[in-house]
């Protein structure tokens, strides 16, 4: 039996042990954004936990009520939501175990040493930013500014400087800008494919209205495709349900264009020249979003012999966090200790963009914020990106 298993079967409800009858679901993310909140800011050491799917009755017998499948699928996306809407960063894991054969499901919170954890931006009217929460025994209590002193109190006696860390891009040196060079993105496999199918478009209207046979047709169809595609008679209102279905057609493909054979990578690395390494370190990066800045949120399928394959689960795991909003793209990244004195990258794996050609001559500035347990506060900065053709 793993450890969270152990947790769901044999914990009784504590400060750092909660247990939920139902699901969140969608309509209880206020719930959940509170309970997290409350077990991260517990006085306790170590991880917390939410088991989901067990309850006790008056006689304080525990009982387990299955949690569904769908639970897991992402919908809502638990990890994401805790990365979006509290801050510092925080570990969050969700998993199902089993109990007397019915699944239930498992939040581990990680070791919550850079308190007080609170909300980052408005979630609802009831859950705004700076609300904090604090579960005691097994309630939650709204956390008032006395025990914020506390906290912060705490954290800035046992803390390292921010003026103490540089950030900036790798090299010899560390620099505060890097170019990224464009693409031709008229060379999209996706846009290829839709002047095709424009042009015959506009032959089979002209065809339409001259009352001419079908012949031109059939001839730009064999320049354009080829012969091993044999010709097809569409309508043109046929060929332009093909056309709004060709980026999804064409994704596997569009995604090697962007973010293997015409990528940039963005790397980014830390220094340290404080007395102490910094612990349990993460970094958000924010980019304007732009339509000619392309940023994968996740590595592209593998081309081998003409198919695409999945990426290996390390591959998929090291990759750090997108997460694209209305103007902005967020990338969280979980980097651990930070030792003294050497350059540590912020990204196990690199973000991967592709630069389109609107954005040459232009400058975007990328925010980033650098937290630790033991960061008196963040180490906030700007860094540059030049786009050249």
């Amino acid at each position: 039996m793993n450890s969270l298993a152990k947790i769901a079967q044999s914990a009784s409800p504590d400060t750092g042990v909660q247990f939920r009858r139902q699901t969140y679901g969608s309509k209880g993310i206020d719930s959940f954004l509170r309970d997290v909140l409350a077990l991260a800011n517990a006085s306790i050491t170590g991880p917390r936990f939410i088991v989901v799917g067990t309850d006790f009755d008056s006689r304080g017998i525990k009982r387990v009520r299955p949690v569904s499948e769908k639970d897991f699928s992402g919908k809502p996306p638990y990890k994401s939501l805790v990365s979006e809407y509290i801050e510092p960063p925080l570990r969050l894991r969700y998993e199902a175990v089993t109990i007397d054969g019915k699944r239930v499901g498992v939040f581990e919170i990680g070791d919550c040493q850079d308190r007080p954890y609170m909300m980052r931006v408005d979630y609802s009217e009831t859950l705004r930013r700076g609300d904090a929460y604090m579960r005691l025994k097994d309630t939650a209590i709204k956390m008032g500014r006395r025990q914020l002193q506390t906290l912060f109190e705490k954290k800035f006696q046992d803390s390292v400087s921010s003026n103490d860390i540089e950030v900036g891009f790798p090299g010899d040196i560390i620099h505060k800008t890097l170019a990224l060079s464009s693409c031709d993105l008229s060379k999209l496999p996706s846009a290829v494919a839709a002047s095709k199918l424009q042009q015959l478009i506009d032959i089979q209207l002209n065809l339409r209205n001259s009352g001419s046979t079908s012949v031109m047709a059939r001839m730009l169809h064999a320049r354009l495709f080829g012969s091993d595609d044999p010709y097809v008679s569409r309508t043109p209102d046929e060929l332009m349900q093909e056309m709004d279905r060709i980026r999804h057609k064409y994704r596997h493909e569009d995604g090697h264009f962007l973010f293997e054979a015409n990528r940039k990578d963005i790397q980014l690395v830390v220094y340290n020249q404080g007395q102490e390494p910094i612990i349990d370190a993460s970094m958000v990066l924010v980019l304007p979003k732009d339509n000619d800045l392309f940023v994968a949120d996740r590595p592209p399928k593998v081309l081998r012999k003409g198919e695409f394959f999945a990426r290996s689960p390390d591959e998929i795991s090291s990759y750090p966090s997108v997460r694209m909003h209305k103007n902005s793209v967020h990338i969280t990244s979980k980097i651990g200790d930070i030792r003294v004195g050497e350059p540590v990258a912020v990204l196990a794996s690199p973000l991967r963009v592709c630069v389109g050609p609107g954005l040459v001559s232009r400058r975007f500035g990328i925010r980033y914020a650098l937290h630790g347990q033991n960061l008196r506060s963040p180490a906030t900065g700007t860094l540059r990106l030049n786009f050249t053709t």
